[in-house]
């Protein structure tokens, strides 16, 4: 690759949640500086109309975002892979940044409750960026 952005992989079981908030995040915040990709162990078919809410709330929109399945080749090609609930279904490569945030997952939940999820992933989606890009 020639591309000199770091990349990140965001990976959570259904791709539909907490994933796409933090795909949409770092899109959001790190604009051009950072390649941004999002997948999932068992992706649903469609995002979480309540995470698409709850992101509209803060200005982004992930409405054209579709969950994808993980492939291999995204950790391999990924600088950093934050995995959020998917175990052990992410294939771990050496000299990778690895880290996985426990978060609760919104799948269900009512927007009040996806609030602060939403919060905490764009702070640690800020750190994440600070430390990768300055």
């Amino acid at each position: 690759m020639t591309d000199a952005r770091p990349s990140i992989l965001f990976v959570c079981v259904h791709n539909a949640g907490r994933s796409q908030m933090a795909a949409g995040f770092a899109r959001a915040l790190g604009g051009d500086r950072v390649q941004v990709l999002s997948a999932g162990s068992e992706p649903a078919d469609s995002i979480n109309p309540v995470a698409v809410e709850a992101m509209a709330e803060v200005g982004i929109d992930i409405t054209g975002t579709r969950p994808r399945v993980l492939a291999v080749n995204d950790v391999r090609t990924s600088d950093a892979v934050v995995t959020m609930g998917c175990g052990d279904a992410c294939p771990v490569f050496p000299g990778k940044r690895y880290e996985d945030w426990e978060l609760t997952d919104p799948a269900g939940l009512p927007l009040e409750a996806v609030r602060p999820v939403r919060d905490e992933i764009r702070a640690r989606v800020e750190h994440l960026l600070a430390d990768l890009i300055g």
